[in-house]
C-alpha cells in the first residue's frame, strides 16, 4: 500500500486545506536519508517551481533516487520545455467555443472546470502528470491547437480555483485523507486492469482469482480495476494488464500513465506498441533473422506489390490487418481475384496489409516467455473444419479448437529457441509467442504482449506455480525499483 506524501515549499502553503500529517516541506523531504524507511511511497510534488536546479526539481529527482513514485517525474519536468503536439477533437472546440479564437484553462490532476475541455484535460494529464497545468489553445486557419502548456503553482490559485484543486486532488488519490484500513496489511498493491465487457479477455475469472491468491501468498494485494479507474493508479505499486491491449484503446493509456507514475507495468507501453502491429513485428523479426513465413507488406495504391506478393509467396496467401487480435482481420486468398478483392476491403481501414505464406498445421505452439525465459507451452488446435484457431461466425459466435498443455521440456528445441529469441527482441515482460512447426523447423507467427492465461489451459501443467512465477516477477521488479 502506497504511503502518500505531499511536498510543499512551506507548511503555511497548506493552511487553507485539510490538516494532514502527510504534508511535509521540501527541506524536510530533501534532508539526507529522510523518508527512506519505505520504498512504497507516492510523492505529490507541489513546490512553486520545477525549474532546473530548484528545490522543486530536486524534490522529484531525489524521490526517483529513493525509489519513490512521484508526480511530476523529472523526465516530465524536462519534457514540459519541449514542443508538444496534441491531437484535438475539433468538433468539441467548435461546439463549445464558436465565438472564440483562444481558450485558456487550468488542468487539475486531469480535470478542468471549463466545459468542453474535459476530454482534453484527460489527454494532457496522461502525457504530462503535473498536478496543476496552465494550458492555452488557439485557433489557426480554422483549426484548434495547443499553443501553451506550463506548470502552475497551486499557491497562486484564487479561492474558487483552490476549491476545485482540493476536490481534484482528493479524487486523484483518496488515500490522502482516507483512514488506515483495519484489514490485513500487504507490503505492496498491484492493480489488475480488466474489461468486464470484453467477450474474449486474456484471463477468465478463475484465472483472475488465482492471480489474486498468488499475490496474497506473497504479501501483495492485487485489486481488479476497470477502464474508468485511471485516476486511481497512484494508489498502486504495479499494473498488470489483463484486458486485450491496443494502441487505440484504454489499455495503452493506462500503461503509459502507470509508467509515468513509476509503477511496474506488464505489459509496458513499448511492448504494446511493438506487439500489436504485425507489420512492425514482421520487419523486426526479419531484420533479426528470426524464422517467419514468407511475407510481403502491401501498401495502398501500390498495385505492383500485388504481383510481387504472388511471385514471392504464392497461393493460398494469408492477409492480416496490422492490429488484429484473436484471428480478427485475418483472411485467406486462394487466387489473384480474391487477393485483389480482399485487399480493397482491408485498405479501407489500413494503409498497410501484411501478406504471408499460408503454412497449414493441425496446431500452433504457444510458448509463454517471462523475463526472457520460457515458462509454459501449449498446443492450440485449429477450430474444427477451419484453418484458424478461432473461427468468427456470421452470427457473432466465436468457436475455437482444443488445446494441450505440456512440460516445456517436451517442446522441440527449435520451437522454444525461436520463441525466446522473438520475445527478447520486444523486451523482458510477459509474452506469448505463436510458432508453427513444419518438418522440424519453427516459424514465428507473432508475439503477443498480453498472452491468454486461462484456468485449466495455460496453467494445465504448472497449475498454481504459473501464477506464483508471474506475481513473483512483479515482486522482484517492485523491490528492485527501490534499490
Amino acid at each position: 500500500m502506497a504511503n502518500i506524501l505531499i511536498v510543499t515549499d512551506e507548511t503555511s502553503d497548506w493552511k487553507q486545506y485539510f490538516p494532514s500529517e502527510k504534508v511535509v516541506t521540501v527541506n524536510e523531504y530533501l534532508a539526507t536519508g529522510a523518508y527512506t524507511e519505505t520504498k512504497s511511497t507516492q510523492v505529490i510534488n507541489l513546490c512553486r517551481s520545477y525549474d532546473y536546479m530548484s528545490s522543486g526539481y530536486y524534490c522529484s529527482l531525489m524521490a526517483e533516487a529513493r525509489g519513490h513514485r512521484v508526480i511530476p517525474r523529472v523526465m516530465t519536468i524536462n519534457d514540459l520545455n519541449q514542443q508538444f503536439m496534441l491531437k484535438l477533437k475539433q468538433t468539441d472546440f467548435d461546439r463549445h467555443f464558436k465565438q472564440q479564437d483562444t481558450v485558456d484553462a487550468k488542468v487539475y490532476f486531469g480535470r478542468t472546470p471549463v466545459k468542453g475541455l474535459e476530454k482534453v484535460a484527460h489527454q494532457v494529464f496522461e502525457h504530462f502528470m503535473v498536478p496543476v497545468l496552465d494550458a492555452g489553445f488557439i485557433k489557426v486557419n480554422g483549426k484548434w491547437q495547443l499553443a501553451r502548456l506550463e506548470a502552475c503553482p497551486f499557491q497562486t490559485l484564487d479561492d474558487n480555483e483552490q476549491d476545485f484543486f482540493a476536490e481534484s486532488l482528493e479524487l486523484f488519490s483518496q488515500k490522502v485523507w482516507r483512514g488506515k484500513k483495519k484489514n490485513k496489511k500487504y507490503r505492496y498493491d498491484i492493480a489488475m486492469l480488466i474489461d468486464p465487457e470484453e467477450k474474449l479477455p486474456p484471463s477468465d475469472p478463475k484465472a483472475i482469482r488465482r492471480f489474486q491468491r498468488a499475490a496474497n501468498r506473497l504479501g501483495i494485494n492485487m485489486e481488479a480495476i476497470g477502464p474508468n479507474d485511471l485516476a486511481r493508479l497512484g494508489e498502486f505499486d504495479g499494473l498488470f494488464i489483463r484486458a486485450t491491449t491496443n494502441i487505440s484503446n484504454f489499455t495503452y493509456k493506462f500503461a503509459k500513465a502507470a509508467e509515468n507514475l513509476g509503477l511496474v507495468v506488464m505489459d509496458d507501453p513499448e511492448s504494446i506498441m511493438k506487439c500489436t502491429n504485425k507489420v512492425f513485428l514482421t520487419e523486426l523479426l526479419s531484420l533479426n533473422k528470426v524464422p517467419t513465413p514468407k511475407s510481403v507488406i502491401l501498401r495502398a495504391g501500390a498495385e505492383e506489390m500485388i504481383d510481387e506478393a504472388i511471385s514471392h509467396i504464392g497461393f493460398p496467401m494469408v492477409l492480416k490487418v496490422p492490429d488484429g487480435a484473436f484471428s480478427i482481420g485475418v483472411v485467406k486468398a486462394k487466387n489473384r481475384e480474391e487477393l485483389v478483392t480482399q485487399c480493397q476491403k482491408v485498405f479501407e481501414k489500413s494503409a498497410l496489409i501484411l501478406a504471408q505464406e499460408y503454412l497449414p498445421t493441425d496446431f500452433d505452439w504457444r510458448i509463454g516467455v517471462l523475463n526472457r525465459q520460457p515458462i509454459y507451452a501449449c498446443k492450440y488446435l485449429m477450430s474444427r473444419g477451419h484453418w484458424q484457431i478461432y473461427q468468427h461466425h456470421d452470427s457473432g459466435r466465436v468457436s475455437s479448437g482444443g488445446f494441450e498443455t505440456l512440460d516445456i521440456k517436451m517442446v522441440p528445441k527449435c520451437v522454444v529457441d525461436a520463441a525466446v529469441k522473438a520475445a527478447n527482441l520486444i523486451g523482458s515482460g510477459i509474452y506469448g509467442v505463436d510458432v508453427k512447426e513444419i518438418a522440424d523447423r519453427a516459424y514465428v507467427i507473432e508475439v503477443n504482449d498480453n498472452p491468454s492465461i486461462d484456468h485449466h489451459v495455460e496453467d494445465g501443467f504448472l497449475g498454481d506455480l504459473l501464477y506464483d512465477r508471474i506475481v513473483t516477477e512483479f515482486l522482484r521488479r517492485i523491490q528492485m525499483r527501490g534499490l
